[in-house]
């Protein structure tokens, strides 16, 4: 009947429901390079489960997966994406109103560890309650975590590019803002222009 139908597909609906994570594996000695191949064998390893893998990245301490998975499976996918690293943690992404200062200060810890897409997206909390100069400036920092997520996809073209729009927004800022020297993020900018070659920093 029509009301059995509806039955099986709500009940159906709540188990495929999906959560996303940021899965951090440990790395051993992988480097961005090796991204593509990873995502790959990460869908491989957990080929036949409900769940979506649609990025990879790569950073000295990391391997970063992107990952959509009913939370009931987590356990599970982590087991079988051993043979690629030992599990570090992983970190369920919801959507939350979080205070301006502590995203700042969020996005600042992220970025000093690598996690760059998380930091892009704490910040853009932040550059979401701010104003005029202010504004302005975090999207600049902004636009350095997002060329380094492409950076850590081995993708160094797009990266620079980024990195190029990201000194535009910040070329008439200076100073300290929450104890970031804008001036030292301006001159490592400026040298991995100048000579194509790109390398995170603090």
């Amino acid at each position: 009947t029509f009301n059995k139908l509806l039955t099986n597909l709500r009940n159906n609906a709540g188990k495929n429901l999906m959560d996303r994570f940021m899965v951090h594996l440990k790395n051993s000695d992988y480097t961005a390079k090796d991204a593509k191949s990873l995502l790959f064998n990460s869908r491989d390893l957990s080929y036949g489960m409900n769940l979506t893998i649609r990025d990879c990245r790569v950073s000295s301490k990391f391997i970063e997966l992107d990952v959509s998975v009913p939370k009931t499976n987590l356990e599970l996918l982590l087991e079988k994406l051993l043979p690629i690293g030992k599990v570090d943690h992983s970190r369920h992404i919801i959507e939350e109103q979080i205070e301006k200062n502590q995203s700042i200060k969020d996005g600042i810890f992220y970025f000093n560890n690598e996690r760059f897409w998380e930091s892009h997206e704490a910040l853009e909390g932040a550059w979401k309650q701010s104003t005029g100069d202010e504004r302005e400036l975090v999207q600049g920092i902004i636009l350095v975590a997002a060329a380094f997520v492409h950076y850590q996809k081995y993708e160094n073209e797009i990266c620079l590019s980024v990195l190029n729009r990201a000194l535009k927004k910040l070329h008439d800022k200076s100073g300290e803002y929450h104890d970031v020297s804008i001036d030292s993020i301006k001159q490592n900018i400026i040298e991995m222009l100048d000579k194509k070659a790109i390398s995170t920093f603090m």
